[in-house]
């Protein structure tokens, strides 16, 4: 079967921030985040003898019309695509569109705004199929088998039948072994171009040993009712990966976007792992993680194996906040985390939001407030900061939708794209919320921040590192320097 895997062009407000990414925005710097299940989905199906298309037109910068060729000249007969709330409705305006230029073609889409309401999609589109699960790559094999061989769907699908209405099969299980695939085939799906700016070596790769969570609670996140079961491979498996990514695509730096690496003896494992096999010696490794997971001891074993950024969610210095979207963190826990790893050697990377309903002004500057206190006295490395934004199918969707916190009708999804507050503000407007969030970004030009990073300046590899990142720091001081009122033209 011929399987075309795409991200067709997409037009917004810059370059749109979609695949791999839990919170859209569009960028006036461009950064390509390596979809890494996506991917993997190909690869497996190319793996199980289908003839398969990787396209992603906005990491390759094709233009319509290089996307109508691609069409054309592959011609599929199963075309998927993934999807997130401020682009939905251009993805069932392109179901159509694809339709048109390949007749009998069948679409499936897949993405969190699926997970969170399927059947919207089914009744809005005249798509084939929707994922409701977030192990697509499972998934689509399974869709392949069903259209090639008849094998019936498991749970995890909406099914559009011959009469127009739709079956839904069931709840996603996820309980494959995520062993049983095979390593991504990085060639295939352009691994290259996926990097952000602020890399520090090349060549950077992506790797995602686990889906998505071990805590998985947090309310704000879509990727909790995408992947509702954790589940990762071994360390060991996750070191056969890196040692390939080190021999065929000669990798010196490797990113994992699991949504919180796990602790404990998975991760002491995964450290000796990497110091035995010498792995260390060859990259560096970042990750995200939890402060709660810090301690002395795990700290300094990580530095040894080779870790260096920790990308760690604060969203709020607000225990009141914290314990809404149910983070089960304390401020104390994010200073000392901070602490243990900044003193080991590790770069903490913090993330940050404001504009919550219930968020006062004085809540939202004591966040700023924390974020200068960890910056400024060398205890984080880099953050970034976003506007709130409660996305369809989240926990905190439905409390805001309940309350009457959203600003707007809830399905103007076009406007949950970060350039605006979404929800109703307590005591500040939204201009005010917008370049609250870039002040930020700010706090990486004062001096004493300045200053700590210029200390640490040992090679002329760190020099050119800081100057990419100056350039990807302006680039978000744009994005949020002033209010672009969302008119319905603008979505179109």
């Amino acid at each position: 079967m011929r399987v075309m895997v795409t991200y067709p062009p997409l037009e917004g407000k810059g370059s749109p921030m979609l695949t791999q990414n839990r919170q859209f925005q569009w960028f006036h710097e461009p950064s390509y985040l390596y979809p890494c299940v996506p991917a993997s989905a190909v690869t497996y199906l190319r793996e199980l003898g289908h003839e398969v298309c990787w396209n992603d037109c906005i990491a390759e910068q094709k233009s319509w019309p290089q996307f109508l060729r691609l069409l054309d000249d592959f011609q599929p007969e199963l075309v998927a695509m993934e999807t997130k709330s401020p682009v939905v409705r251009q993805h069932w305006a392109l179901v159509e569109r694809i339709r048109q230029r390949v007749p009998g073609v069948r679409v499936v889409l897949f993405g969190d705004h699926i997970a969170g309401n399927p059947d919207e999609t089914m009744e809005h589109s005249s798509v084939d199929y929707c994922i409701t699960g977030g192990d697509y790559d499972f998934s689509l094999a399974d869709l392949a088998a069903h259209l090639t061989r008849g094998d019936p769907l498991p749970g995890g699908f909406l099914a559009r039948n011959d009469d127009g209405t739709w079956t839904n099969t069931g709840p996603y299980k996820g309980t494959r072994s995520l062993e049983s695939l095979p390593f991504i085939d990085r060639d295939l799906t352009n691994a290259h171009l996926y990097f952000e700016k602020w890399k520090k070596r090349l060549p950077f790769m992506w790797t995602m040993a686990g889906r998505d969570c071990p805590y998985g609670r947090c309310t704000f996140c879509s990727w909790t009712v995408t992947y509702p079961r954790f589940s990762t491979v071994s360390p060991e498996h996750l070191c056969d990966e890196m040692e390939m990514l080190i021999a065929r695509h000669g990798a010196r730096e490797i990113f994992d976007d699991t949504g919180a690496l796990p602790t404990g003896n998975w991760l002491i494992r995964l450290c000796n792992e990497m110091i035995g096999r010498r792995i260390n010696e060859q990259v560096i490794f970042d990750c995200n993680f939890r402060f709660d997971y810090f301690t002395e001891k795990n700290v300094h074993l990580m530095k040894r194996a080779g870790f260096r950024k920790l990308i760690l969610g604060i969203e709020s210095a607000s225990e009141r906040t914290i314990d809404i979207l149910d983070k089960s963190l304390t401020r104390e826990q994010i200073v000392e985390g901070c602490r243990m790893a900044s003193m080991a050697g590790l770069q903490p990377h913090l993330t940050l939001m404001v504009g919550y309903p219930w968020e006062t002004r004085e809540d939202a500057y004591e966040t700023l407030e924390l974020a200068r206190y960890l910056m400024h006295n060398g205890l984080a490395h880099h953050l970034q900061a976003t506007v709130v934004m409660p996305y369809p199918g989240t926990p905190l969707f439905d409390l805001c939708q309940r309350n009457g916190w959203i600003r707007f009708e809830p399905t103007q999804y076009e406007r949950y794209d970060m350039t605006e507050p979404v929800c109703v503000l307590t005591d500040m407007d939204q201009e005010e919320v917008v370049r609250m969030a870039g002040q930020f970004y700010k706090l990486y030009l004062h001096p004493k921040f300045l200053a700590h990073q210029l200390r640490e300046l040992r090679s002329p590899e760190d020099l050119d590192y800081m100057a990419r990142g100056a350039k990807a720091i302006w680039g978000h001081i744009k994005d949020f320097a002033k209010i672009r009122p969302w008119t319905s033209a603008a979505a179109k």
